[in-house]
């Protein structure tokens, strides 16, 4: 046992991506288990019966299964950037509700197939004229809330890179310069490469991964 909060993470899903970034810029310390989504571990099963990530399991036996909770919880022990000042329910309901929504259904259309009255296309057109007034926000500043990343940057960013990267040719097409450069801006951060590090997924034995290394 190592006493820290313990992780359970999935690399590539954009809710776990959000909830590491916010762990990282706080200096929280954590036993990292990367999880195979085909062989759920029971541990995080037991502390989260909902089987998704990210799941955030804190000393005392507290659970933290919302990737939104655990960004705050992070912030709420130290926010060296200031990032809550930018917690902007708006945004980041129109990203987690309407444009999630669409996103799934654009880059994953198989999985919704029996559903009547919209097409791949229509979907990704829904969701790229929801980045269109994002770009138009943009326009003028570097970040969603002004010149400084905050909270509503790193909650969207993750789903917007999945849009983008469903069909990336077609997407730097797109008339959206300001959402584009912010994307590639966040892409390029030192934030996001550090919490992309890949990790074998865990297995109870396994040596403890203590993340941040």
């Amino acid at each position: 046992m190592t006493g820290l909060p313990v992780l359970y993470s999935f690399r590539r899903c954009p809710y776990a991506m959000r909830a590491r970034m916010a762990l990282r810029i706080s200096g929280t310390e954590c036993e990292l288990r990367e999880v195979k989504l085909a062989d759920k571990p029971e541990a995080m099963l037991a502390a989260s019966p909902k089987g998704t990530v990210p799941v955030l399991v804190l000393p005392g036996g507290d659970v933290i299964d919302e990737s939104l909770a655990i960004m705050r919880w992070a912030l709420g022990r130290d926010d060296p950037e200031g990032w809550l000042a930018g917690d902007d329910s708006g945004l980041i309901d129109l990203c987690d509700g309407p444009f999630k929504y669409h996103l799934d259904r654009y880059k994953y259309p198989d999985r919704y197939a029996g559903e009547a009255g919209h097409a791949r296309t229509d979907h990704r057109g829904e969701g790229l004229a929801i980045l269109s007034d994002l770009s138009f926000r943009l326009a003028g500043r570097h970040q969603l809330m002004g010149e400084r990343r905050t909270l509503a940057d790193i909650a969207l960013f993750p789903f917007v890179r999945q849009f983008a990267n469903t069909d990336r040719d077609w997407f730097d097409a797109q008339p959206i310069p300001d959402l584009q450069r912010w994307l590639d801006g966040h892409l390029a951060s030192d934030l996001f490469l550090g919490v992309m590090d890949k990790v074998a997924p865990w297995k109870p034995g396994d040596a403890p991964v203590i993340w941040p290394g």
